[in-house]
């Protein structure tokens, strides 16, 4: 499959520190992932979830697991089949903002989501 990272890129979904439940603020995002997946079946989502650098390396990895599989739940509940949908976690290793502040911190606690094409 072909991988566009451009589909949702404005549809980023970002955490709380040492959270993964999906907030509130973010369920539209989700939504508009759904509604989309929903009117071309045959593409699939690979969701890659994301920590700051606070945390072990291990506990990080734990927590974008569990970022990406909460955000995998969503979906499904909104209708997307849980076949369609594959999880990634690269804990701290892809930061989105590389400085050491609460601004970058926030940058980096998010799932990205990866339109795959056949």
């Amino acid at each position: 499959m072909t991988a566009d990272r451009e589909a949702f890129r404005n549809e980023t979904v970002y955490f709380e520190f040492d959270r993964y439940a999906i907030k509130a603020s973010e369920a539209g995002k989700l939504e508009n992932i759904a509604t989309q997946l929903k009117q071309t079946p045959a593409n699939k989502l690979r969701i890659e979830g994301n920590c700051d650098e606070r945390g072990t390396e291990e506990y990080n990895r734990s927590l974008g697991e569990r970022r990406a599989l909460s955000a995998r739940e969503f979906l499904i509940k909104l209708g997307v089949g849980g076949d369609r949908i594959t999880t990634m976690s690269y804990g701290e290793d892809k930061p989105a903002d590389p400085s050491h502040d609460e601004a970058a911190w926030a940058k980096n606690r998010r799932d990205e989501f990866v339109l795959l094409k056949p």
